[in-house]
């Protein structure tokens, strides 16, 4: 299935999609037994609505340039799973090639990289606490270049502990980057535990606020709300204000036993707890790969 921008899709049928990322989440961590799959469900839902459904943007004619085109930059680059399935579902390279994921020469690295050209990865991200500025970079590049198209943003809550994260919000709200969306995957879970025992944030909305962002709070696994908050997100762009989405998700979002705790941050299922994982995503009509 290839994604339209702005397309008419419905919830139940961008919920089908959605359930196919994730059975592609599993499949590409499992056949290797390496990567990032309890991150990577629980963005599923999103990842869908932006790439199906929300952005602008050309998967048949990628270009780097992104001219009157959404840019999305996944800061937290290690849940590549997701991302490389929804650019493969909506188009942008065979869907097959995803069984490549983490080979040695594969376009498909961990960390997504743009040294093997693969369409759809405009910068290298996945050293945490980066991907924030290069977006601020790029969402300044189209107000010089009077191109009204928004730069997606994707950080993780544990990658909020980078202070390199806190100068590009900075940086973002005195330049008045209104064209910037960015959405904090809250799940609460990083590699070594949870956010509130490495690191506790003391209310992430209210920081952002400080700093001069205009601040939304979202189920991040409840598609129909994404539909709803999205363009209330949007229709608070291009008033002067950078727009954050406080997004709470659950790790391993649809397998119960990847639910509720780190451990699954960055291990892959052996045999068992894969077909016991697959059984509990719906079998859609996308077809595995």
């Amino acid at each position: 299935m290839v994604g339209t921008s702005h397309s008419n899709m419905d919830s139940k049928q961008l919920q089908v999609i959605a359930n196919q990322v994730r059975r592609d989440i599993l499949r590409q961590v499992y056949n290797v037994q390496s990567g990032h799959p309890g991150g990577s469900l629980g963005l599923a839902d999103y990842f869908t609505a932006l790439f199906f459904h929300f952005m602008k943007h050309n998967p048949s004619a990628f270009s780097m340039e992104a001219q009157n085109e959404d840019v999305f930059i996944l800061s937290n680059g290690h849940v590549s799973p997701v991302y490389y399935s929804v650019l493969a579902r909506s188009g942008y390279f065979p869907v097959s090639e995803l069984n490549t994921f983490r080979l040695i020469n594969s376009r498909l690295q961990g960390h997504p990289a743009t040294h093997e050209g693969l369409p759809g990865i405009r910068v290298a991200t996945g050293s945490l606490g980066q991907g924030l500025s290069v977006a601020a970079g790029i969402a300044l590049s189209k107000k010089l270049n009077q191109d009204e198209r928004t730069v997606y943003v994707v950080t993780g809550d544990g990658e909020l502990q980078e202070g390199q994260i806190w100068e590009a919000v900075m940086y973002a709200a005195h330049n008045k980057l209104d064209n910037m969306l960015v959405a904090v995957d809250f799940n609460g879970q990083q590699i070594d535990g949870s956010t509130i025992e490495i690191m506790s944030f003391h209310e992430i909305g209210s920081k952002f606020a400080a700093f001069g962002w205009e601040v939304m709070h979202m189920d991040g696994n409840n598609m129909d709300e994404i539909l709803a908050v999205v363009p209330q997100a949007q229709a608070k762009m291009g008033k002067g204000k950078p727009v954050v989405i406080i997004m709470k998700t659950e790790m391993g979002q649809g397998v119960d036993f990847m639910m509720g705790t780190h451990a699954w941050h960055g291990k892959a299922p052996n045999t068992e707890q894969f077909e016991k994982a697959m059984s509990q995503l719906p079998v859609t009509e996308l077809g595995d790969f």
